[in-house]
């Protein structure tokens, strides 16, 4: 695609329109064009163990000006996936003008990248788009945005010029005012006049404190919307006022007067900056409109990811909920209060599973049968025993939920989950759910002791890579979220998933292969499937499929590369039928290099037991 047509794509004067004429400029242009020209991500950012939002700065132009914008963290899939790229035209379908320490801002809710079109350098010579009347002050999702202080602001007013949210229009207003809806993603302290219309997916009891300074009480609510979620707490007075009338699961407006401050991290488990503080005079009304907001918004990591999160770290997870414990009592040693808790066990098709504790009210009415889905919103890791979880007092629980991920282990669990064995993160080894651990074997120890004839057997082995087989190394997969199921070619260029029925435009490749491993003792045939095929290629299926297609002289010498690895490997073995034939399988639950250094001083310490000294 040339310059000439990339330029008549972009939707030159876009700009102009969506900050200077809010009730014209998005009907002019519903889904403006612009050319990315920079993308950066914002300073002082914590690692995904701080569980602090990814927030990233792009520069858009229409070919006559530019401006500074920031997208929502919902699209920053475009940064992760690499379709939204340095020159790249992009669609912007959602979006939130404002304005910060006087610059013009577009917050981008979702975009598109236009991959009809290919990326160029800069097209025209765009101009920096100033404002006509600098009469606003307000920064926008996060602190030092762009670089700017969290300084005091001036007294002035600032209002959204322009809102799309979901195809909907600008002139979206509170029932019974004209304040534009803004979008909980663009709430900050600098920002005055805004109204939220959020569901409130969690609830806390009414806690009471008493110290020499004082006594009072309070209590707290999750919001979400499209674009986030933000805590909102409300103290005393408020506590009154708004407790009764706030409850779990409903929609409502919510206008400020409404503090925004900066988020207390210790107390909520919600990925972002700040939060509210509900004041004598903020407005809370119930929305007529309940379907409109999302019920509740996760973000999973599987029993087995648990393994490389952060201690302390907050996740939700969905399981299957495999053992209830009773109900137990702790005394805390800083305060001498009791506290009534109860263990869970959960387990997933990562074949993994995991002690889970909930605490007061919620262990001593806990009435969910095994066998139930359940999901939870913000549990806290700990590296007690290994890996286990706690749910936080902000956290949630759903039983059954209605949600893709529940369906899908519902479905697994009936058909093959019920008699499988799990392992455990206890102390980070492998094991069955009744907690035997693993054990270092050599080759020669795992064919003496039938591992896998008579019951599901784990152990770990240190193995070199000796031959891997080339023929069927991988399988074509639906691309969906969580399927893998394999897909069938429908002859015309694309394939077919049956579990999912959805057609694809080309299949997600992985790995489904035979390796054989040595030690000193003897040889053995391992399964692996695609995280094990990563380790061991050093690259995915469909990296090595693409070079197939390509260029299959290559293939030989990549499989050859690969042979001679010495790997760390975790198994399990198990009897299975091929045919009429059974036989024991033994597949790789996970792999990984070679710790040198602690094997060594795993070595030097089987010399002391010995008594033998260097």
């Amino acid at each position: 695609m040339s310059v000439a047509d990339a330029k008549n794509a972009i939707t030159q004067g876009a700009l102009d329109a969506i900050f200077n004429d809010a009730d014209h400029g998005e009907q002019r242009f519903p889904v403006p064009i612009l050319q990315c020209l920079q993308i950066k991500p914002l300073a002082g950012q914590q690692g995904p163990g701080g569980q602090q939002p990814e927030r990233y700065r792009v520069v858009l132009s229409d070919v006559h000006n530019y401006v500074q914008c920031m997208l929502a963290t919902q699209a920053n899939h475009v940064i992760h996936d690499g379709t939204l790229v340095r020159g790249a035209l992009v669609r912007i379908k959602s979006y939130q003008a404002n304005m910060v320490k006087g610059k013009n801002i577009l917050i981008i809710l979702d975009l598109e990248v236009a991959t009809e079109f290919s990326a160029h350098d800069r097209i025209g010579e765009p101009q920096a788009f100033e404002p006509k009347a600098q009469t606003a002050n307000a920064t926008v999702g996060g602190s030092n945005f762009y670089g700017a202080k969290a300084e005091s602001p001036a007294p002035v007013k600032a209002e959204p010029m322009s809102s799309r949210m979901g195809g909907h229009t600008s002139n979206a207003t509170h029932p019974n005012g004209n304040t534009v809806i803004y979008p909980i993603e663009a709430l900050s302290p600098y920002a005055h006049k805004w109204t939220i219309k959020a569901r409130v997916t969690q609830k806390s009891d009414i806690r009471t404190w008493h110290k020499a300074s004082g006594e009072g009480k309070l209590f707290s609510v999750n919001l979400l919307d499209e674009s986030g979620e933000i805590k909102a707490t409300g103290f005393n007075e408020q506590c009154d006022q708004y407790y009764d009338i706030l409850q779990e699961g409903q929609v409502y407006y919510i206008s400020n007067p409404c503090r925004v401050s900066l988020a207390k991290k210790q107390f909520t488990n919600l990925p972002n900056d700040y939060e509210l503080t509900f004041e004598r005079d903020t407005v809370i009304e119930k929305a007529e409109d309940q379907a409109s907001v999302p019920q509740v918004r996760f973000s999973f990591v599987t029993i087995q990811e648990l393994q490389s999160v952060e201690k302390d770290a907050t996740v939700d997870v969905v399981g299957v909920l495999k053992e209830v414990g009773e109900v137990s009592q702790i005394t805390a040693k800083s305060t001498g209060k009791p506290y009534d808790k109860r263990e869970l066990t959960l387990v997933d098709d990562s074949q993994f599973s995991v002690r889970l504790t909930i605490w007061g009210k919620n262990a001593t009415s806990f009435s969910v049968q095994p066998e139930s889905i359940v999901a939870f919103k913000g549990v806290k890791v700990s590296d007690f025993g290994g890996r286990s979880l706690s749910l936080l007092s902000s956290g949630t629980m759903s039983i059954d939920p209605d949600i893709e991920e529940a369906h899908r282990l519902k479905g697994w669990y009936d058909s093959q989950g019920r008699g499988d064995n799990f392992a455990t993160h206890n102390n980070m080894s492998m094991g069955s759910a009744t907690g035997r651990t693993d054990q270092t074997m050599v080759i020669s120890q795992v064919k003496d002791d039938n591992l896998g004839m008579e019951d599901t057997a784990y152990f770990s082995l240190k193995a070199t890579v000796v031959y891997i087989k080339q023929e069927n190394f991988a399988y074509p997969a639906c691309s969906s979220d969580q399927c893998n199921k394999k897909v069938i070619d429908q002859g015309d260029g694309s394939w077919r998933c049956e579990k999912c029925d959805i057609v694809h435009a080309r299949p997600q490749w992985r790995y489904i292969m035979s390796v054989n491993v040595n030690d000193h003792t003897g040889q053995l045939w391992l399964s692996c499937f695609d995280d094990v095929g990563r380790i061991v290629m050093g690259m995915s299926a469909d990296e090595l499929m693409d070079i197939k297609e390509n260029d299959e002289d290559r293939v030989p010498g990549i499989f050859e590369a690969a042979n001679c690895t010495k790997l760390h490997f975790r198994c399990r073995a198990k009897m299975d039928t091929y045919g009429e034939n059974q036989r024991v399988r033994y597949q790789v639950m996970s792999a990984s290099p070679i710790d040198f250094k602690s094997e060594a001083l795993k070595l030097s310490d089987m010399i002391k037991q010995f008594g033998i000294s260097s």
